[in-house]
């Protein structure tokens, strides 16, 4: 076991249940990760095309004690060393996170160890230091998921001024509507990325929403509505649609919205550093495009490796770190909230 007789060191337990994944990890220092247990349901939803929130809700409840007593084995520590447990309070399933957030109650109470409250999104900023040490304020992180889609400022820990988010569907859900509408399959956005390798980029016209002039805000539910009718209009021509070429000018209209905006955001705050985080910072085009505009602007590019894009607790777990040394505790009554904003030190 790891000796935390002297608290030279802070060991966090974090625990993640937004969505459809339990998720348990325990991080030292907010820097190393000594475990990052996932079980993952999206073979079950993968059958409805999407996740079905009482089926996911169940399967928590299913997960979570052999989730956390893996996370612990494989981090080699007990209960008893552990100094906070970080949770996801919000946002998302209200029914999902109320199984996280109880869990946590129960281990901070039994322990007499602090609760840290963590907004889902203030997770996905923290995946991106803990895997880029190097990473530091002042930087812009674009968070990209089936949930989101936010652009945020964080001049300093604890700090996030959101830029813009998404007015309808998150790219994340576009990506995931669109593959339903190919016949790709479930997740969407793994899918789209690889039909897209092998189709061309320019070869549908897709509409991009740039809203109103100096807006950071996003909109892709239109484009989801010209890709039906793209799809629609062929048929009636009795064309066959190219799968490939259509999810690459598909994929193409997110990302170059994406990366205009975020290249914007950078140039207006003045920020050097720009990272990317949530399950959609995996898409190798996102990647591509960003890292190419990047370079021309000088500015430094941070991603998290594929297991911290998507929901994991090692991301909830750094960013509670930085809330105890903060000493912004929960309390023990704290709620979830499944529409929780990303505010200035919210709690």
């Amino acid at each position: 076991m790891i000796s935390l007789a002297v608290k030279s060191h802070v060991l966090i337990l974090g625990i993640e249940t937004s969505c459809d994944e339990t998720s348990a990890s325990c991080v030292l220092d907010g820097s190393t990760i000594l475990s990052n247990v996932i079980a993952s349901q999206a073979d079950m939803h993968r059958r409805f095309g999407g996740v079905v929130p009482e089926v996911a809700s169940r399967k928590h409840v299913e997960y979570m004690l052999p989730v956390l007593d893996q996370a612990l084995h494989e981090a080699g520590v007990s209960a008893r060393d552990l100094d906070a447990v970080a949770v996801t309070r919000g946002p998302g399933l209200v029914g999902a996170l109320l199984v996280g957030i109880s869990a946590a109650k129960a281990v901070a109470f039994a322990l007499n160890i602090p609760i840290l409250g963590v907004n889902h999104v203030e997770g996905h900023i923290y995946a991106n230091i803990l895997a880029n040490p190097e990473l530091r304020p002042p930087f812009i992180c674009l968070t990209v998921s089936g949930g989101h889609t936010d652009l945020v400022f964080v001049p300093e820990h604890g700090r996030f001024e959101v830029l813009g988010r998404t007015r309808d569907d998150a790219a994340g859900e576009a990506f995931d509507k669109a593959a339903r509408v190919l016949g790709l399959g479930y997740p969407g956005g793994p899918a789209i990325d690889r039909a897209a390798r092998e189709g061309d980029p320019g070869a549908v016209n897709f509409p991009r929403a740039y809203l109103e002039e100096g807006s950071f805000d996003f909109s892709f539910s239109g484009l989801k509505t010209a890709l039906i009718a793209h799809i629609n209009r062929l048929k009636s021509q009795g064309e066959l649609p190219h799968i490939p070429d259509i999810a690459a000018s598909f994929q193409e209209a997110i990302v170059e919205i994406l990366v205009d905006k975020t290249i914007m955001a950078a140039h207006v705050t003045g920020a050097r550093r720009v990272a990317v985080s949530g399950g959609v910072a995996a898409n190798s085009r996102l990647r591509e495009r960003l890292s190419q505009r990047a370079a021309g602007q000088k500015l430094e590019v941070f991603y998290p490796p594929p297991v911290l894009c998507t929901d994991n607790a090692a991301m909830i777990a750094c960013a509670g770190y930085y809330r105890f040394i903060r000493g912004q505790m929960s309390s023990l009554d704290m709620e979830v909230d499944p529409r929780l904003e990303l505010a200035v030190d919210s709690v």
